[in-house]
């Protein structure tokens, strides 16, 4: 599933080969005996970070977005509820260049619901408040591929 809006098609111009790349990667290793943390494909082009985290309520965790690089977020292990807006409709912080990490508050558009196997794909102008209970609190495990745009 991608969430977009058409004022953003510029940005998914190399969408097919980096989420091949991905998916590829994702079917021929087993992500799900990864430790914690962040595993290198392709330098600073494609990494993917592994996390391990309890779902809380939404009131307890934050927005971000990321301007050097796309999220694809595939759901290993849990269910999770990811709520969702475009950055043009959000009260935006001072970007952590050193973390690409772009802080903000505001209201949910819409969310989805992760549950093993599925994936998201967040864009540069896509906001997104991560580890929100999809229907009670449970540990997930996450794979976030990271690539460089």
């Amino acid at each position: 599933m991608i969430f977009g809006n058409i004022q953003n098609l510029k940005e998914y111009a190399f969408l097919e080969d980096a989420v091949k790349e991905c998916f590829d990667y994702a079917g021929s290793h087993d992500l799900k005996a990864y430790e914690k943390g962040s595993h290198e494909i392709d330098g600073k082009r494609l990494f993917v970070n592994i996390v391990e985290y309890q779902t809380v309520e939404a009131e307890k965790r934050f927005w971000e977005a990321h301007r050097e690089y796309l999220d694809i977020h595939l759901m290993l292990d849990g269910t999770e509820q990811i709520d969702l807006n475009f950055i043009q409709d959000m009260d935006v912080k001072d970007y952590v260049p050193a973390d690409d990490f772009l802080p903000m508050e505001g209201p949910k558009n819409s969310s989805v619901v992760l549950k093993s196997g599925d994936f998201l794909i967040c864009f540069p102008s896509d906001a997104h408040r991560t580890a929100v209970v999809a229907e009670k609190s449970e540990t997930i495990k996450k794979a976030i591929f990271k690539v460089h745009i």
